[in-house]
Parts: structure tokens; sequence; C-alpha cells
């Protein structure tokens, strides 16, 4: 039948294989067929005899005749007699697809990535020796028995590397010298270049203001000289521009820093003053935006275009502080913060004419033209002394304070004759105060508050004169306590090298790890003075006074 025969067609039987009957020249044939086939494998593969029969695929296959069941099992044009051919499915992935099995998996593939024992330490090396030392016989120098075990056992080293620590301590024992434990790793690997004091000094500045030249000089890599760098064996320093100290101004700062001393305190125990009556005031200019803002960006993000009608005429608006020193508590929390207020020298005036941007008669904000005395003592007194008896602190009573002051033209003197009819308030006490000439860093506002205020104001981004003012008050405000209290430790760390140098000021600002001793407890309200210094200068002093 058509069928029928399709069906053998698609097992792989021929015409003749469809019946029940087959004839002796189709056994004879296919014997003979499968005599050669066999002959002509056994000779490629070589593993055969020759002439030994091959194992037959189909035999195989009858294994697993029940994956592969098409219909019933007697069909009328499939004999009995005949095995059903091995069928491969295409979708089944093949054997070297699998992924290998662990069982067979050799022990090196497996522990490939041996843990390794980390290298022992000088401390850790004389840890297994101290405990050596205690489990070793009263009167002699063997160890008690199971004592190299335990050691494994409690440091995780070998038993050879715990005989050979005995072993060397009993070598320096026998040389009568003490036990040196300390390892010779560090005498490994590649030596690293090495260069000397003399041979950076000798070279002039203006050929070491890069790394790249200072590179050159030295006839190595740019890299090497940054990884110096790294590790601190060169230091970058930027040179700032100071001003000029005479011998005048350097004795006035000697007798400026020992006369916030206490008197009692000299020269046994040289101690400053507390400074809680102290208030500092100083002006300075803040600029609407800078010439050159710095900012990070996504990838692909468009750079900031900033527009301004000049690059030398900025608006600016120039402000007057005033700071005290903050109050904590037992407990370590801000009691006062010091901020009696920053005020703007502006005007509020009327706009003369329209523009694009307002209609006249329109208030804006100006700049006041020129600050002089006349601007200052009307700062002084309209602001300054309202904010002192608003803000300060009401239980320590009566005082007489002290406000400290730079010596420009515009600041008015204690003598004043405006001045001397409002410094008494209230029971409060005014005495204006000049600083020495030429020092910006004996005022905390110059000493690093002002520059607090201003990395903050802009990151704001004020994009007019009024968002100016606000940003400055808020950046003011927002200033921790905690980071003017530390400025007025700087002050008395400043008054020091000041003491150390004789009144010069070629000194760097000192850090003294403020952070760190506020951690541990140890942080001085009240910073002692040097007594060699102390002494060297009030005998200059002395001295100085005594020739003029």
């Amino acid at each position: 039948m058509a069928s029928d025969q399709e069906e053998d067609e698609f097992l792989g039987f021929s015409d003749d294989e469809g019946d029940d009957t087959n004839s002796d020249s189709d056994y004879d044939d296919d014997e003979a067929t499968q005599n050669a086939e066999s002959e002509v494998n056994a000779h490629q593969i070589g593993d055969f005899e020759h002439n030994q029969q091959l194992p037959d695929l189909n035999e195989v296959g009858q294994e697993y005749a029940h994956e592969c069941e098409v219909g019933p099992q007697h069909t009328s044009g499939i004999s009995d007699n005949h095995s059903v051919p091995f069928l491969f499915d295409l979708n089944m992935p093949t054997q070297q697809e699998f992924p290998p099995s662990p069982i067979h998996q050799t022990e090196t593939e497996q522990n490939h990535h041996k843990p390794r024992t980390p290298r022992i330490n000088n401390e850790l090396r004389l840890e297994i020796l101290l405990f050596l030392l205690l489990r070793k016989e009263k009167h002699s120098d063997e160890l008690i028995h199971g004592t190299n075990r335990q050691a494994v056992i409690k440091f995780g080293y070998t038993r050879k590397k715990i005989r050979l620590i005995w072993q060397r301590a009993l070598a320096h024992k026998a040389a009568m010298d003490s036990y040196f434990y300390n390892s010779k790793y560090h005498n490994c690997g590649r030596k690293r270049i090495q260069v000397t004091y003399e041979s950076i000094a000798s070279i002039g500045m203006g050929d070491r203001t890069t790394i790249i030249d200072l590179a050159r000089m030295l006839n190595l890599s740019p890299t090497t000289v940054w990884r110096m760098v790294k590790r601190k064996q060169i230091k970058p320093h930027s040179s700032p521009l100071n001003p000029g100290i005479s011998e005048e101004c350097k004795m006035a700062r000697m007798k400026w820093v020992l006369g916030l001393l206490m008197d009692y305190s000299i020269p046994n125990d040289p101690t400053y003053y507390s400074m809680y009556d102290f208030i500092h005031i100083d002006e300075k200019w803040f600029y609407l935006t800078q010439k050159s803002q710095r900012v990070y960006l996504a990838n692909n993000e468009p750079f900031p275009h900033r527009k301004g009608k000049s690059r030398t005429k900025i608006p600016k608006f120039m402000f007057m502080a005033a700071v005290a020193r903050p109050r904590w508590g037992q407990d370590g929390q801000c009691e006062w913060d010091g901020k009696l207020g920053i005020f703007p020298f502006t005007d509020a005036v009327p706009a003369k004419r329209t523009s694009k941007n307002r209609v006249k008669g329109t208030i804006e904000t100006k700049p006041i033209k020129s600050v002089n005395q006349i601007a200052t003592r009307a700062m002084l007194i309209n602001y300054l002394i309202p904010a002192i008896k608003e803000k300060w602190p009401p239980h320590e009573g009566e005082k007489m304070i002290y406000i400290i002051q730079d010596n420009a033209k515009a600041h008015i003197l204690q003598n004043d004759q405006e001045w001397q009819q409002h410094y008494k308030q209230d029971g409060f006490t005014l005495i204006l105060t000049q600083q020495p000439a030429n020092s910006p860093d004996c005022n905390i506002l110059d000493l690093g508050f002002f520059r607090s205020i201003q990395s903050l104001m802009h990151k704001k981004m004020p994009k007019t004169v009024e968002d100016l003012s606000g940003a400055v008050t808020e950046a003011y405000n927002e200033l921790h306590a905690k980071t003017l209290s530390n400025v007025w430790m700087s002050l008395q760390y400043v008054g020091n090298e000041i003491l150390k140098h004789k009144g010069d000021n070629n000194y760097q600002l000192p850090h003294n790890k403020k952070k760190i001793l506020e951690d541990e407890g140890n942080l001085p309200e009240q910073v002692k003075a040097p007594r060699w210094a102390v002494n060297e200068c009030k005998q200059l002093v002395d001295e100085w006074r005594a020739n003029q």
C-alpha cells in the first residue's frame, strides 16, 4: 500500500525489505557490504583487528526502543524480526556540549587556586615566640611535648615555621644577643630610586614648578616623581606673597601676642586668655560669581555656558562681619554659636528710569560708592551694637568687650567723638582695639572664617545682586559653630608661631589635628605658649623699649 511504502521509506527500508520473506541474494549482498565496510573502518580506525566485526548501531538503538517507538508495535509493513533504527533528536545538545562532571575533574583542576597562608608579620612572630616561651621546660631549652602542635593549631602555620622561630631564638640566646624578630621581606623586590635632599635643593625654583620640569632636572620619569610625591618624599608647596614686616612691626606683633597671655601665668606656665570677651570685625568684598567655576558633569552632559558684561567688572558687595568665640556646654552642646551678624554696605534706592529689567521707581539694592569712616561708624552704631545687646549670652552679665579691627583708614578709633556717646550701653562697655599692622593672621575672619563663607556662597550660584546678599547671609548662618571655634583655636597656635619666629611671618599656618584631639577628649580650651619663646620675646621687647 502507498501508506506502508511511505512509512518504509521514512524508516530507511528498501522495497525488498518490506516483505516478510527475503531472498538468499539479499542476504549475500548485505553480508558482503558489511564485511567491506568493516574492513575499511577497521583499517582507518586502527583499534580493531583485521576482519573484526564492528558493533551495529541498530543493536545499540534497541536498548532505547521505548524512546523510538512510532505508532503500534506491529504494522502491516514492519516485521517483528527487524529492529527499529536509532533516531537522533536534533534539538538535543551533543555530548560535548554538556558540562563535564565534577567526578571526572582532576585534583589539580578542582584546587587550581589554593588559598595561600598569609605571610607572618613581625608582631605575630613575637607573639608565637612568647607562646613558646611560656611552654618551655624550666631548666632546659626544650619545649614541652605537644607545644608545636598547639602552636600550629592556634596560629595556623606549619611545624617547620614554628620550629624555625624557636631555633632562631635559641641561636640569639647562644650568642648572648637580644632576639631580633624582624624579617628580611623589605629587602625583596626592585629597589626604589632614592633622591637626596641636596639633589632637589640645588635645582633653581623656576626649574621645579611642575612635575615634568622636576623629573627632567632629576633625570627621572614623571611617573617616578609623582610616586615620590604620593609617598611624601617630595612635597608640593604653593608659596603665597606675604606682607613685608619691618622691625617696628615685629615688635608690635610680639607685644600683641604677649598681651594675650595671662599675666600670672608668665614665666612658669604661659597660657592664653580664653578670649570670650573678644569680638573680631572685618570687611570683605563678595563677588557675584567667579571668573572660573569648577564643576563635575555627567557623560555627554552639555557644558554650562555663563555670560557676563565684563570679566573685570563683576558685581560685588562689601560686607562687615562680626564674630565672637562660641560657647559650649558640659555635654558638648553649643550654647551660643558666636555669630553676631554680617552686614552689607548697600543702599536701597529707586530706579531713575525705565529699562527692560524694571520700571522707573522700583527699589533697587546698590552698593555704597565709598566705604569711609562715616559708613563704618554708622555700621558699628546702627547694626553692631544692637546685635551685641540682642545676641550676647545673658547669663554672663555686664561685660567689657574688646572689638578688634585692623588698621584700615576707614576704621574709627576709640577716641572718636560720636563713638564715645554710644560705647557704653545697658551694662556693656565696648572698647575698639587695633590689631598689629600687616597682620591678617591675627584676625579670626582673615585667618579662615571668610574663606569658609565664600566657598559656601559660591555653591548657591546667585544670579542677581539681590541673590548675592541673600547667599552671603545664608552661608554665614549655615556655617557650623565648630568651624568658628576651630579658627579661634588656630589663632592661639598662630600666636605661638609669632613668638617662635620673633615677630616675623616666615612660618606656615599650624595644623594641630584639632579633630583628633577633640575625639580623644584632649582639645584644650586655652593653649599654652612655649616658655623659652615667651622669655626671649619679653627680653627683646624690653631691650627695644630701652633703646627708644
